[in-house]
């Protein structure tokens, strides 16, 4: 009998990716694997570390699934990922459960670390990140018209409350002959979406090239696959060249989408965190993208409680989160990072300041999505179907304004079977707080 394995994903799209890989080199030496950890032998956790919530859900699962051992047939525990490679010198001390960890430099090294933990070695290997050879074979998790494309690796920008470039290392950009290949091996399984991801997409080929390389990126894929969706995720308002503003304005199938982080708008505030560029160059990257696709879906982020902001730096956030109106915003609480330069800083918030900001911003953007959604009742929107909830007797899926996992959803009725992938013209009856709800149109109707 081979041995089975078990996997938990934790954490962001391009941890996915990690994953994806690591279960293609286990399936390739012969290994059985299995979406229910309780008939696992050996159960691999690939963790998150970016911010303390995303350590309390590693350190949660690993307790979790080291209940298995106990009580059934599990005899192994490998932890990868960024929590493996933040805490190597702790992990083993503090969760004695914990068999094998593998760094974030070691993921082709998996069956090693499995085959040691079944048979109950302590193993660790910490290999180079920046040696890592990127890319490479995976077996896709995500449904089959849908999936995501690492375009690099690592991070140079060094903002100051983040410690990914010492988890993940420099930014290294894959080449574009060898993501054009990549991408055809996925629209040839089916793939009608494509998320283009990494830790900083917009600085794509600069390493490489000596030069942003996105559009070029984007142009390549288009001109050699027939992908309907391609997706852009995780820009930076600095590196918005009028090349990429022209690929949007001219290439249909590249979605009108982009997610760009902005952090805050504050020009002392992002000083304090090394973003580059401050309010100008924000302001100038959306009026840039605006001017070249009037109706561009734009996705942001940006954090409270960072150390030393002020209430009146705070209202201008909020000021200014009114007046762009985002598509879709998040906020995040600033979290202490050990390791990271803002962790030092004197003037830290108070967490019930850091709550009530929070609030009171995300308030601020559900007024905004609110009067949005207004506008989109009765209008008609191209959506990729995910599925159909018997309970409710509704498909469901998203528009090319929605990105998988973490934007909106449309709920639609329609007369005949629809299948997951399959695109469907949707009349948008009602809108409730983020999600939409129509129905398919008919022939007779369009």
């Amino acid at each position: 009998m081979p041995i089975t394995v078990g996997f938990v994903s934790l954490g962001c799209s391009k941890n996915l990716l990690d994953t994806e890989i690591m279960l293609k080199h286990l399936v390739d030496a012969g290994y059985a694997i299995t979406a229910d950890e309780t008939e696992a032998d050996v159960v691999i956790i690939n963790t998150c570390a970016f911010i303390d919530s995303a350590k309390s859900e590693a350190i949660e699962n690993i307790l979790d699934i080291a209940w298995l051992k106990e009580n059934r047939n599990l005899k192994g525990i490998v932890v990868t990922g960024c929590l493996a490679e933040r805490f190597r010198d702790e992990i083993f001390e503090e969760l004695p459960e914990v068999d094998a960890l593998l760094g974030v430099g070691s993921i082709h090294e998996i069956v090693t670390a499995v085959e040691k933990a079944y048979h109950g070695e302590r193993y660790s290997l910490y290999l180079d990140k920046n040696t890592l050879a990127l890319g490479g074979e995976r077996v896709i998790t995500t449904p089959e018209y849908t999936a995501y494309l690492k375009i690099a690796e690592g991070c140079d920008n060094r903002c100051t409350y983040c410690a990914i470039p010492d988890i993940r290392g420099k930014f290294r950009s894959r080449p574009i002959e060898e993501l054009v290949e990549e991408a055809k091996t996925l629209e040839a399984i089916g793939v009608k979406e494509l998320n283009i991801i990494a830790q900083d997409t917009s600085r794509y080929g600069l390493d490489l090239y000596g030069e942003y390389s996105l559009a070029k990126l984007v142009k390549a894929i288009t001109e050699k696959t027939d992908i309907p969706w391609i997706r852009l995720l995780y820009c930076y308002p600095d590196k918005i060249t009028d090349e990429l503003c022209e690929e949007f304005r001219n290439n249909p199938r590249l979605l009108k989408y982009i997610d760009l982080p902005i952090q805050h708008i504050d020009d002392t505030v992002l000083r304090r965190m090394n973003r580059h560029g401050g309010r100008a160059v924000i302001e100038d990257a959306v009026a840039r993208l605006r001017a070249a696709v009037p109706d561009i879906t734009i996705r942001s982020t940006a954090i409270v409680g960072f150390p030393g902001e002020t209430e009146e730096q705070f209202e201008a956030l909020c000021d200014y989160i009114k007046s762009v109106k985002f598509d879709h915003f998040g906020a995040f609480k600033y979290s202490r990072e050990e390791g990271t330069p803002a962790a030092l800083f004197e003037d830290q918030i108070p967490e019930e300041i850091k709550e009530d900001r929070h609030a009171i911003l995300m308030q601020t953007q559900n007024a905004v999505v609110e009067e949005q959604n207004e506008k989109k009742l009765g209008k008609i929107y191209t959506v990729l179907t995910e599925g159909y909830d018997p309970m409710q007797k509704i498909f469901y899926g998203r528009r090319a304004a929605d990105a998988p996992d973490i934007d909106a959803k449309v709920y639609f009725t329609s007369d005949i079977p629809i299948a997951e992938g399959e695109f469907v013209e949707v009349i948008i009856h009602e809108a409730l707080e983020y999600d939409l709800v129509g129905e398919v149109v008919t022939d007779s109707e369009e």
